[in-house]
């Protein structure tokens, strides 16, 4: 059997928005659907050994917020294979360990008890930052919610030759049957002029930016290649823009249904594992985002 997809819930109506949005990517894949609420109420509760004693109160919550979620999820796609749990233990913790053996982990941006000027949860930014499985951060307007626009946006970074992230956006864009746009940024050198009768700052692949777009179109091609020959039916837009990348994701983001962009991990290193382009785009992008973790390539001989 498939690994899982995985989502988290606590009962807010973001995270019952998640499941909406994890049944539906479920579906789209044939995954069976796993739903977790994780809490610490056995650290402050304690115990109930008498099998016919109640349940404590932070037990009984997990057991109302995962059928809520599950009736929700069988009315939304009847056929569809789910499990539920609820563990006493941190969210953070619990997810990052049920992701081990999942195909995705899917959250809200903001769960139960978040501040509401908080654009991200820190439930959401620990999992999406930590993971060993790619995350999704349900976010975003109905119109990305519910995949109208029928376009997967994916950030192109310097380490993404036939990468998890490129990959991971191929798959979505064909179980979608949506268009892929894949964006390299490119930045002009401080001492660098621009080209006469050039005023503005954006480009795309083909215009008249110079060495630096060129170099950049030709790294997107090198990212991109080797997938897009597997996936000939995903219709294909390579865009290079002037500019940091992670204000051109979030822009662009917008007209998208999901923005991927891949997060290096690296071996040893203790803390979040986010990039500027990850973290901006999990605070402030328009539809839903996933984070791809990959690691960084084995260097070739006499490089450092």
């Amino acid at each position: 059997m498939e690994s899982p997809l995985v989502v988290g819930v606590d009962g807010s109506r973001a995270s019952l928005t998640a499941v909406d949005w994890a049944v539906d990517e479920a579906v789209r894949h044939g995954l069976p659907l796993r739903i977790v609420h994780a809490s610490l109420w056995e650290r402050y509760e304690g115990d109930v050994p008498d099998p016919d004693a109640d349940l404590p109160s932070g037990r009984h919550l997990g057991e109302n917020v995962v059928r809520e979620a599950a009736d929700r999820a069988r009315l939304r796609a009847p056929g569809l294979a789910l499990t539920t749990h609820v563990l006493p233990e941190d969210p953070s913790g619990a997810l990052l360990r049920e992701g081990r053996d999942a195909t995705l982990l899917v959250v809200a941006s903001r769960g139960r008890g978040e501040f509401a000027d908080l654009l991200l949860g820190s439930v959401s930014l620990g999992v999406a930052a930590r993971s060993s499985c790619p995350v999704v951060v349900v976010r975003g307007d109905e119109q990305a919610l519910a995949a109208r626009h029928g376009r997967v946006l994916l950030g192109v970074g310097e380490h993404d030759v036939d990468s998890p992230a490129v990959r991971f956006a191929f798959r979505e864009a064909a179980a979608r049957g949506a268009e892929l746009d894949a964006v390299r940024a490119w930045r002009r050198p401080a001492h660098a002029p621009f080209p006469t009768g050039v005023t503005g700052v954006t480009g795309v692949t083909g215009g008249t930016g110079g060495h630096g777009e060129g170099q950049a179109s030709e790294r997107l091609d090198e990212a991109l290649d080797a997938v897009a020959r597997a996936y000939p039916g995903v219709r294909l837009l390579r865009s290079t823009v002037e500019g940091p990348a992670h204000r051109a994701l979030t822009e662009r983001s917008a007209a998208a249904d999901l923005l991927v962009v891949g997060a290096r991990r690296r071996d040893g290193l203790v803390g979040l594992e986010l990039g500027r382009v990850a973290h901006r785009a999990l605070h402030h992008a328009s539809c839903p985002v996933a984070v791809v973790p990959q690691r960084p390539p084995v260097p070739r001989e006499g490089e450092v």
